[in-house]
């Protein structure tokens, strides 16, 4: 284990230094850092030369979209472990309409309401809507390892049918995201199958198209070279208009609206107009829910098919034996997977679903890396590169390398590092943080998922390929337990 930063250091430890690096030219600056950022350097290399150009790891830059759909791309970028957690103290920085960085789609996608991941702490209705989702959470919390166990079962006979099939392997990503979205509609609307809805079989697909115009600005298709600049005018000189989600998201409001009445009457109690305590349901079902669990399953898959068979039979191991001494699988056995827990959080650590964060200094303040000081004026956009915090080499040894075992006994204080849920694992969300109010859930549909694959195969053939947002998993193999 590396050795963190001493608590006891100060500011006065270390030297106070201008913000190295530049915005360039306006207009042209901004275009130039873009075209480096998706197409001539890539995300990782687009920062590692700016660090290393300047020997700092707190910069000033521009960031994505950039002219015309944003017309401020200046940002701070926290680049270390160090420095990244001022992201998270809400008595410094603001959250003001900054979810997806330098610009904020049309509130049209939403019902014409800034929904609570738009909202600033300090707002009164953030609070008040923050809550609402985590009574939510607390109301269905008997129902959440019953529920997904039984969507999981679907998912692996879906998978099965796949590789069994003529073309003799499956598509994960498209099982999986399924799955998720079966589980979250189901949870949040009294065990509603949603087949049996005016959604049929197009809830996923609906949710994609409304994720798609909102945040095609930020992304890249990975075409070749030649069609580099025409994808680059197509889709980020002006804003997609909501036009072309418009009768898909209606469709996703009117179900929900119709089969989430239990929920929806709860918060008229609680003083949220419905229609707006809807929208709110939807973007949380489809942009947090789905969106982050579509991506995160391929992930796990990902590095857990690269450890191999050793692992694969560790992890059969582990899991097989605490659910027979358990009698199930229970909340209780899955405290009890050390490896499983581990196995979660590493591939959280290594590889973020979401690697942005952003946030407006609240007032004059001070930054620190490891190594030095920074002022930061306020109202100046500051941007955090997850990946870069939680494979920072000064706290983490073989940052790059995934590491089963990285948080079993003593690496649990490593946990604190591990801040994929817009904070650090070691603290709680609550309506005064920006905190994902569904943490626990996820971490717990996580090691669920890693406990049913391991009670059904012993081990699995795969092949991977990165796309917009995070890998394309093709099952190649399964291999049934043998010993369960």
């Amino acid at each position: 284990m590396a050795t963190p930063p001493s608590s006891s250091e100060n500011k006065s430890s270390k030297p106070l230094k201008q913000i190295p690096g530049s915005y360039g030219l306006p207009f042209f600056g901004p275009i130039s850092d873009r075209h480096d950022y998706f197409y001539h350097q890539g995300q990782h290399n687009f920062f590692t030369t700016r660090i290393k150009q300047h020997n700092s790891t707190v910069i000033r830059t521009n960031m994505p979209p950039g002219p015309f759909i944003s017309f401020n791309s200046k940002v701070i970028a926290l680049l270390d472990a160090a420095s990244f957690p001022i992201l998270f103290d809400n008595s410094k920085v603001q959250k003001l309409n900054v979810l997806d960085g330098t610009f904020m789609p049309s509130t049209n996608f939403t019902g014409g309401y800034r929904v609570c991941a738009y909202l600033d702490t300090t707002e009164p209705n953030h609070s008040v809507l923050k809550r609402f989702f985590m009574n939510i959470l607390v109301s269905k919390k008997d129902t959440f390892i019953p529920l997904f166990r039984n969507t999981l079962s679907e998912s692996f006979r879906e998978l099965e049918d796949q590789l069994y099939g003529k073309n003799g392997e499956a598509k994960f990503n498209d099982v999986f995201g399924g799955g998720a979205f079966n589980f979250m509609f189901r949870l949040l609307c009294e065990n509603k199958d949603p087949l049996k809805t005016k959604l049929g079989c197009e809830g996923p697909g609906l949710f994609d198209k409304w994720l798609l115009f909102q945040l095609a600005p930020l992304a890249t298709l990975g075409f070749h070279k030649i069609f580099n600049y025409i994808e680059d005018f197509v889709i980020r000189t002006v804003p997609f208009p909501f036009w072309f989600a418009k009768s898909g998201y209606k469709k996703l409001y009117e179900v929900f609206l119709e089969e989430a009445k239990t929920l929806l009457d709860e918060a008229e109690k609680q003083g949220i107009e419905r229609n707006e305590a809807c929208h709110n349901l939807v973007f949380m079902a489809g942009f947090n829910a789905y969106g982050g669990l579509k991506n995160q399953f391929p992930i796990i898959i990902k590095w857990v098919g690269l450890g191999g068979e050793n692992l694969h039979r560790d992890l059969a191991d582990e899991v097989r034996t605490v659910v027979k001494e358990e009698g199930g699988v229970t909340l209780n056995a899955l405290n009890k997977m050390t490896l499983v827990k581990s196995i979660i959080y590493e591939a959280m650590r290594i590889e973020p679903t979401v690697p942005y964060q952003y946030a407006k200094a609240r007032e004059d303040l001070v930054v620190q890396s490891h190594d030095a000081s920074f002022e930061i004026k306020k109202g100046e956009m500051i941007f955090g590169y997850q990946p870069f915090a939680t494979k920072d080499p000064r706290i983490f040894e073989d940052p790059e390398v995934f590491v089963a075992r990285r948080f079993v006994g003593d690496g649990e204080k490593l946990l604190k590092y591990v801040v994929w849920c817009n904070g650090p694992e070691t603290e709680e969300p609550s309506p005064e943080n920006k905190q994902c109010p569904g943490k626990n859930l996820v971490v717990l549909l996580c090691r669920l998922f890693l406990v049913e694959f391991f009670l059904r195969y012993d081990t699995f053939e795969f092949e991977y390929k990165t796309i917009v947002l995070g890998p394309s998993i093709t099952i190649k193999s399964l291999t049934k337990a043998s010993t369960y």
